[in-house]
């Protein structure tokens, strides 16, 4: 049994040997047909890949022959092109080259021609020198004849005719500077009061005077007694805290704040009104409420610079100089408004300088900007020219050359270099001159036509002299017998001058002299 069952399993195991056997032949003659099969495959593709290279050889040797000629053909063109330039470089250099020799055939003519006529003006020279000399000669022997038959040599004869050709020349000469600025005046001064009369009448302008004095309103009496409190404690506090002198009188229904700071008064203006409306009214609450309104002005003076800034279309402006245009407002001069006169000024240079073709916006920031040195400022030198310190400030905060000049020649402290300067004088003299606009204290008004009459005084020959129309006239009575008509034009001329270099004054002053003579007779 046991060997039946060997014999058995042998068998199998042989069966599965031989059949093993039998499919690796199998595969190994699959893959000896593949391999075949592969080697011809690749034979073919070798052929094929062949065939395709030399045809694309043949296809790249074609195009490289075709590029070969067309560049070829491009290079000749571009040679025959440099040949054609050249022979005509050679044609235009063989032009000039007889065009050069022509000339210089020419000129060795004209060489010749020119020695011949310098030897001929040399010649001609020396003849005029021999007669020169004769005519010398026979001068001094005329003068000799002269000087025998007048008795004066010929330097007193000189002084002689130059004395006499003095007083002629004097007289020519203010005749002609007369009717110079005469026609001068009919031109230019016709166009100038145009472009003033226009500017004025599209500026509106107005009477602003401000005062050394503001009245505070209240209800009733009553509030007097709480404003001075307890035995004047409150009204200590005030004054103390503002620097204003406040004046509790009779009036009725007023208080009185006294000083010259504009500033200060409105603070305690408002203090005032703050406190009378909250109703407590003692030195703490004073101190307080003072405090907040200094910090509430300083806040307004900044909005009013920017808003009238903004107003003239000025920009750029350093925030330093917008804070000095907001405390014009709180300032006056004679008795103007000093911000509303530096916007009236402004308006003006700008309408003015537009009128003359300049820049526009450069002239209203220079206007502007020109009474800045009136503003005070805890470092500023008082003894300086405002002009000159608005100057100095404007040049400090990054101002223009330009506009710095015409703020320091405003009023002839330093030298005009620019046309601005003289506009912002004019406008500034029309802001100021205008009726309405400034109050004169009575004594420096007086003084002034004072000065007026004693430069007239100061003249020989001036009989009398009135300073008439507000001292913008100034009439001078002559002396008819020591006073021609020519030197009376003279004599008004010379006053002008001598007003207008040593007085300083808005507007302008019209000098007139009056010569009157008289023939008297008594019938009998």
């Amino acid at each position: 049994m046991d060997n039946s069952i060997i014999f058995a399993v042998g068998g199998v195991i042989l069966g599965l040997i031989i059949g093993f056997i039998i499919a690796k032949t199998l595969e190994k003659n699959n893959a000896s047909k593949l391999v075949k099969e592969a080697k011809k495959n690749a034979t073919l593709i070798l052929k094929e890949a062949k065939s395709e290279g030399e045809t694309l050889k043949k296809d790249k040797i074609l195009q490289a022959k075709e590029k070969f000629i067309e560049l070829k053909s491009e290079h000749e063109k571009v040679i025959l092109s440099r040949d054609k330039k050249m022979a005509e470089a050679e044609k235009r250099t063989r032009d000039k080259e007889s065009q050069i020799s022509n000339e210089l055939s020419k000129s060795k003519k004209l060489n010749e021609s020119l020695e011949s006529k310098i030897k001929n003006y040399d010649h001609r020279l020396d003849l005029l020198e021999k007669k020169q000399e004769a005519v010398d000669k026979l001068h001094k022997s005329q003068v000799q004849q002269l000087e025998v038959i007048s008795s004066l040599s010929a330097e007193e004869a000189k002084e002689q005719l130059v004395e006499s050709l003095k007083g002629e020349a004097q007289n020519d000469a203010m005749a002609y500077i007369q009717s110079s600025l005469e026609e001068a005046k009919l031109t230019a001064e016709q166009d100038a009061k145009k472009i003033i009369i226009n500017t004025i009448q599209r500026i509106g302008t107005e009477e602003a005077v401000d005062n050394c004095v503001s009245v505070f309103n209240i209800e009733s009496d009553d509030v007097k007694g709480r404003i001075i409190g307890r035995e004047g404690r409150n009204i200590r506090a005030i004054e103390a805290a503002t620097g204003v002198e406040i004046i509790v009188d009779d009036t009725p229904e007023a208080i009185i704040l006294s000083c010259f700071d504009s500033v200060r008064r409105e603070v305690a203006r408002l203090s005032l009104h703050k406190l009378v409306t909250d109703g407590r009214i003692h030195p703490a609450r004073i101190e307080e409420i003072v405090k907040k309104t200094q910090k509430q002005i300083e806040q307004e003076i900044i909005e009013v610079g920017k808003r009238t800034v903004i107003d003239l279309g000025i920009h750029n402006l350093n925030p330093e100089l917008i804070k000095m245009v907001g405390r014009m407002k709180y300032r006056s001069s004679y008795g103007q408004n000093l911000l509303q006169h530096s916007r009236e000024v402004a308006k003006l240079c700008g309408v003015m300088a537009a009128e003359l073709g300049l820049n526009p916006k450069m002239a209203k920031r220079a206007g502007l900007l020109h009474d800045i040195g009136k503003v005070p400022d805890a470092e500023a030198d008082m003894e300086t020219p405002h002009a000159i310190l608005g100057m100095q400030w404007a040049e400090k905060f990054g101002e223009k050359p330009e506009v710095c000049n015409a703020i320091g020649a405003h009023h002839d402290e330093i030298e005009m270099k620019s046309l601005l300067a003289p506009i912002v004088q004019v406008c500034d003299a029309i802001s100021g001159a205008r009726p309405g606009a400034r109050r004169q204290v009575l004594d420096s008004y007086i003084q002034r036509l004072k000065d007026l009459e004693d430069i007239a005084f100061g003249f020989n020959g001036v009989k009398k002299a009135y300073a008439i129309q507000a001292g913008r006239e100034l009439r001078v009575i002559v002396e008819s017998e020591k006073v021609d008509d020519q030197k009376a034009a003279d004599l008004s001329f010379n006053i002008s001058q001598k007003v207008q270099t040593d007085m300083t004054y808005p507007g302008q002053v019209k000098v007139t002299v009056i010569r009157e003579t008289r023939a008297v007779n008594i019938a009998k």
